[in-house]
């Protein structure tokens, strides 16, 4: 029987080839070898204190020039620890993070660029590859060990999201658009072998086979199953009132496998639906405000967008950055916050944890959400690393 039951009549199905069309490769090279790699800045250990770090967290070295819009670790296949960004500058960079918590140090590998601002980066499932979605309509694979680049989709408008997708029958990578499209590609094929029209632009999207999430500008959430290919599933009504800017896939801890079983939503209103796929009580679907904060006048609330959510890999807690510049980690389960950050001088545009938990990453610049009178050419965009395994945990049941 399918995860998710039957499908939503009407849909199409795609087949696609057993073979793993990326090869293999040898891992990214380690500091000290033979690398091909061109890194881009120094490595160093920084934790100052101030208004640009009143967490006291880890900058990462040579940060990106403009602002940061996607951030991925590396998966568990790994054993290092490697965080890739994706800016507005054009830039996709990649680190290696060593040392012990707390006193990383981050190295700068390689960087790669695209022709228009870089809006996601993924890794492939091995870690051996890059992937980034463009506003030049492109999405382009980065082979780290050879530190080649090519082209391997495309778009009629800006490519919002990517997402690699390895299933025990097919290999393929996920775009979505602006062009109202999902595509699904076969990466030794210049076309694709998938294509879904919509109704309405994509906005955020994300995928933990055998489940997909889209979200599209008009607020509607399309739920697909990735057992055959992209079935729909079903369309869920929206819980939240306002734009989605974010979603993310949680998963079943209790179980060996860790099963998808539902999702989280952000929207410009400073809120967070949880939903169930199978909700064994409807009122296990639920909301929260959050990143919002007391204006100057006290019968007025200061309200921000919610940038991020990131489940945590180990405890299945979560973390949401917002445009107000903290990061909040919360308890879905017992619906509770186990912690606030102190606030940052810019928005918190993405985060990321890694593969086993133990490092969270964020970064900080303009989100242009208050226009470009607010925009200060002065201020510097950063990406911080956070010790949070233990912060992570959830609360004790009673």
């Amino acid at each position: 029987m399918s995860f998710f039951g039957n499908p939503t009549p009407g849909t199409s199905t795609s087949l696609f080839a057993t073979q793993n069309p990326i090869g293999s490769s040898t891992m990214f090279n380690v500091p000290g070898s033979n690398s091909q790699s061109t890194p881009f800045g120094s490595s160093s250990i920084v934790q100052q204190t101030g208004v640009h770090n009143p967490n006291k967290d880890i900058e990462v070295s040579s940060s990106p020039d403009d602002s940061i819009a996607g951030l991925a670790f590396s998966p568990p296949t790994l054993p290092q620890n490697f965080l890739i960004s994706g800016s507005w500058d054009n830039q996709i960079r990649c680190w290696e993070i060593i040392g012990t918590t707390n006193a990383w140090q981050t190295i700068p590998k390689a960087q790669q660029s695209h022709a228009g601002p870089v809006l996601d980066v993924r890794f492939s499932d091995d870690g051996t590859k890059v992937f980034s979605a463009s506003a030049d309509k492109t999405v382009k694979m980065w082979d780290l060990a050879s530190n080649q680049q090519i082209q391997v989709a495309q778009h009629d408008q800006p490519v919002k999201t990517c997402h690699f997708i390895k299933a025990p029958n097919y290999t393929c990578l996920m775009t979505t658009s602006f062009d109202k499209t999902i595509k699904l590609w076969d990466l030794r094929q210049a076309q694709p072998a998938m294509t879904v029209q919509l109704n309405d632009k994509v906005f955020c999207a994300d995928v933990h086979y055998p489940m997909a999430v889209v979200s599209l500008a008009n607020r509607a959430i399309l739920v697909y199953s990735l057992e055959n290919g992209l079935q729909q599933f079903k369309q869920i009504e929206s819980p939240l009132k306002y734009q989605h800017r974010c979603v993310s896939i949680f998963t079943d801890k209790d179980k060996s496998n860790n099963p998808p079983t539902g999702f989280a939503v952000g929207s410009v209103e400073g809120r967070v639906a949880i939903q169930y796929l199978n909700p064994a009580n409807p009122k296990d679907n639920f909301t929260f405000k959050c990143h919002r904060s007391n204006g100057t006048n006290t019968n007025f609330q200061d309200v921000f967008i919610v940038h991020d959510i990131a489940f945590h890999p180990q405890h299945g807690t979560l973390a949401t950055v917002g445009s107000d510049g903290r990061y909040s980690f919360w308890d879905k389960d017992a619906r509770t916050k186990l912690k606030t950050s102190e606030q940052v001088e810019q928005p918190i545009t993405r985060c990321a944890f890694s593969a086993r938990g133990e490092i969270f990453a964020y970064s900080v610049s303009y989100d242009w959400s208050k226009g470009h009178e607010y925009f200060n050419p002065q201020k510097k965009n950063y990406i911080f690393l956070h010790g949070c395994f233990e912060e992570l945990r959830p609360r004790k049941k009673n």
